[in-house]
């Protein structure tokens, strides 16, 4: 045989009593932000000290340029 209940779905309805006031949901709900993270794993940037002086990486660069190591320029 078939049932018949409320047009609204209320026979789903989850009920809960409880004698927490707002305010200790709310500081425990602070609490939990503070230590959770909502940055996804693996999203930091690593950054990294060069111990590399800058004219001579250019004038390596240039050197590979002219030998043809390396390409210069756009190429379609």
């Amino acid at each position: 045989g078939a049932q018949a209940d409320e047009a609204d779905a209320s026979q789903f309805a989850t009920k809960f009593e409880t004698n927490r006031t707002r305010a200790e949901v709310a500081a425990e709900a602070a609490t939990v932000a503070q230590t959770r993270s909502i940055e996804p794993a693996g999203s930091r940037v690593v950054t990294y000290k060069s111990t590399a002086d800058r004219a001579a990486v250019r004038a390596q660069a240039a050197e590979a340029v002219r030998t043809g190591q390396i390409s210069s320029g756009e190429r379609g």
